[in-house]
């Protein structure tokens, strides 16, 4: 599987796929081989030093990028821990950096359709018959972009042609394609697909499609048997199936500023394997995989997550019945903490350092502005974007909350209208 740290690949592969992807991918770190010693050779000294430099200077640049990782967060929703520690989490696959906005043909919404989530089965069946069973039900997507493209997997929902995948995977494109078991490649609208919680469902132009079947995740237990189906790097290895167990459930994980309440697997994953099926022992879809987690200092195996079923339904459902989620307010910036010592060594004052404004948001047209600190909000001190949130949680788009920012040696008040991240996230 979004080589060492600081070399970024794209993942999945799609058609056409150039550009910078929007989700690094770190593939596992791979020790250089060790150079033979050559007796009695002058350069020895000289090639030492060398690479002692050179450590030093990679150790640098590794502590430089841990701690701007670290500092990292979106006010209006979470900070970005990139995991703690020596770890992040990544979406598996990944879009291109200058994909823009996500302007895919529409699909009708209002439809009365709605995801059919089932009872735990008493039967427990063979991994073969796991396979067969769902198999016809997973599908390729592809994802075109300007200026390159992504690959992913998807999980067909009915029989007529709704399908649901990660948001990830097909953000940013113009157009989105399906393949199915029998290589027929179906156009795709979209019904409609929300950021936060990283869903999208699609609807193709199909009939007597082999829906699969969505079982109950909360009725998963730790040491559960788990397999993934889906397409890991891309169609040439699509329809893979991997196993292993439901290793914690209701595990909060952190990305891009965003808290997901999600299943972790030991079931392997990998880029393409988003939008895919994590099953129980009873043949039912129970998540949809969308990131594992991998290391820039070593090695990290068998730590995938998936979306739960609980999650997926209640999201499904709205995108189907609006296109979007409603209730999600955000400010539209991303900061981070400016304590004490930052502060200091910039000649800066303490709060919340806005990294970047979203085009679009009202923060924006209220002249917030990268370069700002924000040091109250509602006449409240805040040294954190937690702060923020805690103040935040409390209103809906619409309302507005005050501001007091430092720029230039000033300190300016200004009104902000939370808006709902729908409107954003386009």
């Amino acid at each position: 599987m979004r080589t060492d740290y600081y070399t970024t690949a794209p993942a999945g592969g799609g058609p056409g796929r150039t550009g910078t992807p929007r989700y690094t991918v770190i593939p596992f770190e791979v020790p250089p081989p060790e150079e033979k010693k050559r007796r009695g050779s002058r350069k020895a000294p000289w090639i030492f030093a060398v690479f002692l430099v050179l450590i030093v200077a990679l150790t640098g640049l590794t502590l430089a990028l841990s701690w701007m990782l670290a500092q990292s967060g979106e006010s209006g929703e979470t900070t970005v821990e990139s995991g703690g520690g020596n770890y992040t989490l990544i979406p598996i696959p990944t879009a291109s950096d200058s994909a823009g906005t996500t302007d895919l043909e529409r699909a009708p919404t209002g439809t009365g359709v709605t995801l059919t989530v089932a009872g735990l089965p008493d039967q427990v069946l063979t991994y073969q018959e796991i396979y067969d069973r769902n198999i016809a039900a997973i599908v390729s997507i592809r994802a075109y972009q300007t200026g390159g493209g992504a690959t992913g997997t998807g999980v067909v929902m009915t029989a007529d042609g709704y399908i649901i995948t990660n948001y990830h995977v097909i953000q940013g494109s113009y157009q989105v394609e399906v393949v199915l078991l029998d290589d027929s490649v179906h156009q795709a609208l979209l019904v409609g697909g929300d950021q936060t919680n990283d869903l999208a469902v699609l609807k193709i132009d199909a009939q007597d499609l082999t829906p699969a079947e969505f079982g109950d995740s909360d009725q998963l237990q730790v040491g559960d048997p788990a397999l993934a189906i889906g397409n890991p790097l891309g169609e040439e290895l699509r329809g893979t199936m991997t196993d292993g167990i439901i290793s914690a459930i209701s595990r909060d994980v952190n990305v891009d500023g965003n808290t997901m309440t999600l299943i972790q697997t030991t079931a392997a994953l990998n880029s393409g394997n988003s939008g895919g099926a994590l099953l129980n022992d009873r043949g039912q879809v129970v998540g949809i995989t969308n990131m594992k987690m991998t290391s820039y200092s070593g090695s990290v195996e068998g730590l995938g997550f998936a979306i739960p079923t609980s999650t997926v339904k209640a999201i499904v459902d709205e995108l189907i019945a609006y296109g979007h989620v409603r209730g999600y307010p955000t400010l539209g910036i991303l900061g981070s903490t400016m304590d004490a010592q930052r502060a200091a060594a910039n000649g800066l004052v303490e709060g919340v350092y806005v990294q970047s404004v979203t085009a679009g948001s009202d923060a924006e047209k209220q002249g917030m502005r990268s370069g700002d600190v924000i040091t109250e909000c509602n006449g409240q001190t805040v040294t954190s974007v937690d702060d923020i949130n805690a103040i935040k949680e409390g209103f809906q788009a619409g309302d507005v909350l005050t501001f007091r920012v430092y720029r230039n040696g000033e300190y300016l008040d200004l009104e902000v209208r939370l808006m709902e991240r729908y409107e954003l996230d386009q």
